[in-house]
Formats: structure tokens, sequence, C-alpha cells
């Protein structure tokens, strides 16, 4: 699973920087700051609730496995006709508070992309519940490559035709989802019939999964947000700019250079996403059947890997912020955002650790809990944004605002979560590797101040440097251990076997 997300996340790489070169930094803007992000937000939602739904209704029947998948396509194949009539009602809405009308008609398409994964979510439920990891990996591989070259191909095609280069990537989109629809029902069937199971009513099943479904909505909102009303804000402040030749193209592009920060901001939260999607099931499973030692165990163990795995990413972006966006994107981009990547790198720290901390939460059976924090934390930075980032100076310091903003918000919800994550199961990550982590990022983006920016060549060799320099201070500190190392070999071991 880790494998799989560190080739998601080249991938993503490779297709955003991609994707700015085909389309130009306006049209990134538009896409990527305008029509994906509130895509994404239903999207995710459909994946994380329902793959988790579906996850644990699996895992809790052991002996009826293929029944559990059959039920749940009953179930969840017309929540996704709903969910994809829903978004083309609200496209229009959106695309006002957006002040950009041009984003309409591929926020319609995109529509087909929430059917098609309301659909393809419940198959990867079903693998996950199943531990079937390997196959659930492949899947996630073999999606992010269609993904990345139906997006850029599509985008490519209609902005040399038609100047219609964010449709085309939409349409893209679409295609992808089409194709790995098929292949995920060759490997998982579309399960059995079973008079024998006992299984959850309807009315019941679906009680648990809006409520999971609605953590990941708000904690999906929280993620997206901000670059959403950052967008509204861009608007407002550039139909007010007399000095901007082009008030819609120069927002579009504001919005792509806050795309770029968040590109590297959200790697530490992508890379945990693999760690949280096989906690939940062995968490949901422990707890189902009364072992705590084993859910301290397991929240101890999965913690700590989750806070030296963040650590790690964090170092790195907030160390060479100009850098890692100018060998992405281009020095345009590296002079606009390096100060708004530091400082949202900064927030979205805290924001992996609460997702971590959230799915804990709500595999134990909090998740009331886990919803009221993430509802909370996204009104307020609703609140606080439109407040102090609506009617401040165009350009950067609308980025720089939002960034503090998120940095804030999180901070405080992660404090909140780590205390219930505490309640609930007496333990979280270990203190002393908190500290020592926190002291080591602190040091690396002290030092990252002083430093230009690298060229293209020299980029990968100081992240590389910085990663290491990373793990020597940590092991310096004695967080890291042989033991540790024994660990990582005994893994690769494995799968050599």
């Amino acid at each position: 699973m880790l494998a799989a997300k560190v080739f998601f996340i080249l991938v993503g790489f490779i297709q955003q920087p991609l994707l700015k070169g085909v389309m130009g930094l306006a049209g990134y803007g538009a896409l990527s700051g305008r029509v994906l992000p509130i895509s994404n937000i239903l999207n995710n939602v459909i994946v994380s609730g329902s793959t988790q739904s579906v996850s644990r209704l699996v895992a809790q029947n052991p002996r009826h496995q293929h029944a559990a998948l059959r039920h749940a396509l009953r179930i969840h194949t017309p929540i996704a006709g709903a969910v994809a009539i829903g978004f083309i009602v609200f496209a229009p809405i959106y695309t006002r508070f957006q002040g950009a009308p041009h984003i309409l008609l591929p926020l319609l398409v995109m529509s087909g992309v929430a059917l098609l994964y309301g659909l393809y979510a419940p198959l990867i439920g079903y693998l996950n519940g199943r531990g079937q990891f390997v196959r659930q990996a492949s899947l996630d591989v073999l999606f992010a490559t269609l993904r990345t070259v139906l997006l850029v191909g599509g985008s490519y095609l209609l902005g040399k035709l038609f100047g219609l280069g964010v449709l085309g990537a939409c349409l893209g989109f679409v295609g992808a989802a089409a194709l790995i629809l098929p292949i995920a029902l060759r490997w998982t069937g579309t399960g059995s019939s079973d008079p024998n199971a006992s299984l959850p009513p309807a009315r019941a099943y679906l009680t648990q999964w809006f409520m999971i479904s609605g953590a990941q909505l708000a904690m999906n909102a929280l993620m997206q947000s901000d670059i959403s009303i950052l967008g509204h804000c861009l608007s407002k402040q550039a139909s007010q700019g007399a000095w901007l030749a082009d008030p819609s193209k120069a927002s579009d592009e504001w919005l792509g250079v806050y795309r770029a920060c968040q590109l590297f901001a959200f790697l530490p939260y992508q890379l945990l996403f693999s760690v949280t999607q096989v906690l939940f099931p062995m968490l949901a499973r422990a707890h189902s059947d009364g072992d705590h030692e084993r859910v301290r165990a397991l929240v101890l163990r999965g913690s700590r890997i989750a806070l030296l795995l963040c650590g790690l990413l964090v170092s790195i972006v907030v160390t060479l912020p100009g850098s890692l966006l100018h060998f992405a994107y281009g020095s345009d981009v590296a002079e606009r955002g390096a100060t708004t990547l530091r400082l949202l790198a900064s927030g979205m720290s805290a924001f992996a650790l609460l997702a971590l901390a959230l799915t804990i939460l709500t595999s134990l059976g909090r998740e009331r809990w886990s919803l009221a924090i993430t509802f909370g934390s996204s009104a307020v930075v609703a609140v606080v944004m439109l407040v102090v980032v609506r009617n401040a100076p165009f350009g950067e310091p609308q980025l720089l605002r939002t960034a503090l903003t998120m940095a804030a918000v999180l901070a405080a919800a992660f404090v909140v979560a780590t205390v219930s994550v505490h309640r609930r199961a007496s333990v979280f990550f270990p203190i002393s590797t908190f500290l020592r982590v926190f002291v080591v990022v602190v040091t690396l983006a002290l030092a990252g101040r002083a430093l230009p920016i690298l060229s293209r060549v020299l980029t990968p060799v100081a992240a590389a440097l910085v990663a290491l320099f990373y793990f020597a201070m940590l092991a310096l500190t004695r967080e890291l251990s042989r033991f540790d190392l024994d660990l990582v070999r005994s893994v690769f071991k494995r799968r050599a076997s």
C-alpha cells in the first residue's frame, strides 16, 4: 500500500506540471483551483466513505463476504445516481460563487466521475475488508496512470483544437474512471446472495454510511475549502482592479500558484492515507472483538510510523519550498509562492496527523465526535477566510492570509483530536517521538531560510540530503534504532520471498 501511494504521489507530480505546461498558468488555475477542488470534495467523500463502510461490513462478516458485497452494491448503486444528479444541480450555484462562468460546463462533465466513483468505491472497500491490499494497491497504480494520461491528453487535444483545455481534461478524467471500473469488477465480481448471512438492514447500514461519509465530507471540505474560498476572494478583488487587463485570467493565475503550493503541502496527508487504509480494518476488527490491548498496540505503532513519515516530508518541503516549486512549475510560480508554501506545509502537517486521529476515532466507533471536529474546523476556516482574505490586497497577500488561516485552524483541531484519541484508546503517538520530530523539522526549516532557489538539477540532490539529515538526527536522538531497521529489512525480505 505504501509503495502504491508513493507511485500515486509521483504520478501526481508528473501530472500537475504537465497540465500547467499544456494549459498555461491561468488554465491550470481554473482547472485545479476551481473545478477539481469542489469535484474532489464529492469524489473523495464517495471513495473514502464507501470504502470504509464496505470494508467494515466485509471485515465483520468473514464467513459471508460475497453476500456482504452484493448487499453493499444494492445500496450504493442508487446512491451513486443520486449524488451525480445532485452535483449537476449544484454546479451553477458554485459557478456563481466563484465568479467564473467558464467553469460551468467542465463541472457538469465531472458529474460523470461522481457516478462512476460511486460504483467503483464499494469494490475497493470489498478488497480492503478482505485484506487484499496488493490488488487494491494495483488498482491505485493503474488508475493513477490512466487518469494522468487521459487528463493531460484530453487537455492537450481540446486545447489545441478548440481552446477548451479545461473541458478536455475533465472528459479525460471521466474516461479514466470508465476504464478502471470494469477492471475492478473483473477482480471482485458482484457478490452473491446468501440467505444464511446475517447482514444489517439497509437503514442501519445507511446510518453508518452517512456518519462515515459525513466525517469524510467535513474532512475534504476542510482540505479544499481554502482554495475554493480563495477563488471567490481573488475573483472579487480582481473584478475591482481597474489596473488588470484580464481580471479572470489574473485571478486564475494566482489560484494556480496556490494549487502548486498545495501539491507539495498535501504530500504528508497523501502518504499517511495509505497508513490509515491499512490501520482502519485492523482497528475495526480489534474493537469489534473487544481486544483493548491490540487496539492500544495498533494505535501506538500506526501513529508512530505516521508521525515519522509526516516529519520526513514536511522537513523537505519547509527547507526547500522555492526550489521545489521551481523544479515542478518554473521560476514564475516559485517567485510567487515560496513563502506561501512554507506556511501552508506547516499547517498541512497538522492536517495529515488530524486525519490519522479522526480515522482512529471513526474505527473505534466515535463517528459523531469525529464529525463534530471536522465540521467545526471547516466552518471556522470559511468564516475566518471570508473576513481576513476577502478584502485583502489582490494576489500574494491573499495567498499568505489563506495559508496562515489554515495553519492556525488545523493546529487547533489537531490538539482537540489528539486529546480525544487519548481518552478513547488511552494512547496515541509517543510524546517523545513528537518532540524529536518537531525539533528536527524546525531546525531544518530555519536552515532552509538561508538557502537560495536551487536549479532543477540540484533540487533532488538537496532533497535527498535533507532526508538523510532528518534520519541522522532521529538516530542521534535515539528515536530510530536497530529495531526499526530490522523491521524495514523484514518487510523487503517477505516481499522478495
